[in-house]
């Protein structure tokens, strides 16, 4: 199987990360001991800043969940119909030639699914699969992937679409002062990404998916996710998650690799989820890579924060873009989120 193209859409609001901090201290008041803290801990975010769906002042007028998951879904469609058509333009196909979609978002609610509602906008053929996929949170973009490999593996001619959407600022909670929550809307941004995964026996461009694997660790449960009630969505993320990525994903890496007869030497590339700047530093310090090995990371964080699921496909578009390296390289793509869980691709370019 091989990623035929990747493409990323923004909402038209970009903040810088100062204006967005000086609006949530407004909007949070407290303290100022609080305040400094904000400032202080989004100052270290690494960001320079964040797209947003709504234009800023338009944030006081969502006053309860239905208006916020109102317009999740409005800017769902739209960045997601603008996703899906810039991959499958970018891979030379139409709407009507995609065999199944797998969707994924954490940051709002429908029924019928995006994906369903995306199918009427693009037209695409009625026997299309549908896969909607809720709750995997910031792995999701990769699972996304490894789940269309796992489907064209059975279905060789196929052609897979992975679509993420995160509208991250629509989950904003004013009444949640927890430090989980202080930080994370200082990190979080909006965004859409989607994938097109093709099989075997169609002749594509791009990364070959040469193996996944997923990973479980048992009793985390309250490591990272949502608590859902009628406030709509409040962060759960545990000071746990860097020591995650420090100390477990490596071993992790090194035995999924071992499994495809190859080690941490061989990757000429990482596409790694950004997470927030304490956990690339603390990727970069367990897998033992450089700051330039996660560049592409760095950047994204830089540019719009965490887009939780569709960070990785943006660093994944990034990297075919500015660092596609030299033909054969091996790559690994990898992510980790609620579960808590892990999931990774070895790519070869």
């Amino acid at each position: 199987m091989k990623i035929a193209a990747v493409a990323t859409a923004f909402p038209d609001h970009w903040y810088d990360q100062r204006t967005l901090t000086e609006y949530l201290v407004a909007a949070y008041g407290g303290s100022s001991s609080l305040t400094d803290r904000m400032r202080s801990m989004h100052a270290n975010s690494g960001i320079d800043g964040r797209y947003l769906t709504l234009p800023l002042e338009a944030y006081a007028g969502l006053t309860d969940f239905t208006k916020c998951n109102e317009a999740w879904l409005q800017g769902a469609l739209h960045l997601g119909e603008k996703a899906i058509r810039g991959a499958l333009e970018r891979a030379g196909l139409r709407p009507e030639d995609v065999d199944v979609v797998f969707f994924s978002t954490v940051t709002g609610l429908a029924s019928p699914s995006v994906e369903a509602r995306l199918m009427n906008r693009l037209a695409m053929r009625p026997d299309c699969k549908r896969v909607p996929m809720f709750g995997l949170g910031c792995v999701a973009g990769a699972a996304a992937v490894s789940r269309a490999a796992d489907y064209l593996k059975g279905h060789p001619n196929g052609v897979a679409v992975a679509l993420t959407i995160e509208l991250c600022s629509l989950t904003l909670q004013r009444e949640d002062r927890s430090v989980a929550n202080l930080i994370s809307v200082g990190l979080f941004g909006d965004g859409a990404a989607a994938a097109v995964v093709v099989g075997d026996a169609r002749r594509a461009k791009g990364p070959e998916i040469l193996q996944t694997r997923s990973v479980f660790y048992p009793d985390t449960e309250d490591v990272m996710g949502w608590q859902i009630g009628a406030h709509g969505f409040r962060i759960v993320l545990s000071a746990e998650v860097p020591n995650v990525a420090r100390e477990r994903v490596p071993e992790d890496v090194d035995a999924f690799l071992q499994s495809a007869g190859r080690k941490r030497a061989d990757v000429r590339r990482w596409i790694a989820h950004p997470g927030g700047p304490k956990v690339l530093q603390a990727l970069q310090e367990g897998l033992g890579v450089t700051k330039d090995d996660l560049a592409c990371s760095w950047r994204s964080l830089a540019r719009a924060g965490n887009l939780s699921s569709a960070s990785v496909l943006m660093i994944l578009e990034e990297t075919l873009r500015t660092n596609p390296g030299a033909a054969g390289d091996l790559g690994v793509m990898l992510a980790m989120g609620p579960g808590f869980c892990s999931e990774f691709l070895l790519l070869r370019f």
